[in-house]
């Protein structure tokens, strides 16, 4: 399943980067957002798995569920859409390697979680290659000038 997810995510993300799509951000973020929902729930649906409504969860929980729904979907896909349009999919794929990162220190910063030396060493190996990934034409096009 895992393994379809990030297949169907690369697909989608250079269908994007190079389809005729409207213009305005939203509407594309609406329709891949409306599509990956349907595909979550006719999944869940398979998998019988067991709901709750949301008159159920605690107060923190539905704060959670808003604030993800407006900045971790809205926003960021949103976003993540305009990049797409406006640089290339390899350089935009890098916030998925930034993420994790970001959320370790966070938290280790509100949580005060733990972070192990092997955490911290997979941090340095995925920045490494996020700045190679970024900065690989740049050191092409130094090379060309020197010649």
């Amino acid at each position: 399943m895992i393994f379809a997810c990030m297949l169907s995510w690369a697909y989608g993300s250079l269908f994007v980067g190079k389809a005729d799509l409207p213009k305005n951000y939203f509407i594309n973020t609406g329709y891949q957002m409306l599509t990956g929902g349907t595909m979550l729930f006719i999944t869940s649906m398979c998998l019988s798995e067991e709901w709750s409504p949301p008159t159920e969860w605690s107060t923190n929980v539905q704060w959670s569920i808003i604030l993800l729904i407006v900045f971790g979907s809205i926003v960021a896909f949103t976003s993540f859409n305009y990049l797409l349009r406006v640089v290339s999919p390899e350089k935009v794929a890098t916030s998925t390697y930034v993420n994790p990162i970001i959320a370790l220190i966070l938290g280790w910063y509100f949580l005060n979680e733990h972070i192990s030396g092997q955490s911290i060493l997979a941090a340095i190996v995925l920045l490494t290659g996020v700045y190679f990934i970024n900065t690989k034409k740049k050191l092409a096009l130094l090379s060309r000038f020197r010649k």
